[in-house]
């Protein structure tokens, strides 16, 4: 069966950042069930570790994600003691969301699942960090593109 070139399976991006971003996450499962963080919930508590405090908004701007997404998370991580949420004196519209001290207790456990992670790769920190700069600004490419049709 001919077939187009462009349609061949290993010819996808999709395919190839799908498969990389699966393993590269599935690298961190383990490590982030000893502390009880889902991944998607090890990125927010990332936001958290650096800020203290955020709001959902920019929250969800910062990992790319809409409110809806990050609303039961943000559930779940307040029902472990992980995170507070509570709305604006000024705007009720307005979440404010921040780490507690047991936040704060798990943060060099998570600092060690980015570790084995790096090691898992095999690549130096030249090469990680290239490659991460290039998927970030293909991603934000994209995005553009995206945004602007």
């Amino acid at each position: 069966m001919a077939t187009d070139e462009n349609l061949r399976l290993e010819h996808q991006l999709c395919v190839a950042l799908y498969n990389a971003t699966r393993a590269v996450t599935n690298c961190y499962r383990p490590l982030l069930d000893e502390i009880g963080l889902t991944y998607t919930q090890y990125t927010v508590m990332l936001v958290l570790w650096e800020l203290d405090t955020t709001t959902l908004r920019e929250l969800a701007a910062a990992l790319h994600l809409d409110s809806g997404t990050l609303s039961p998370m943000l559930k779940r991580l307040e029902r472990a003691g992980l995170v507070t949420r509570r709305r604006g004196i000024h705007d009720e519209r307005i979440l404010h969301v921040t780490i507690t001290d047991e936040g704060r207790r798990i943060q060099p456990h998570a600092s060690n699942a980015q570790r084995c992670v790096e090691e898992t790769t095999g690549l130096d920190a030249d090469t990680l960090t290239a490659l991460r700069d290039q998927l970030n600004n293909l991603a934000a490419r994209t995005r553009a593109v995206s945004a602007s049709t």
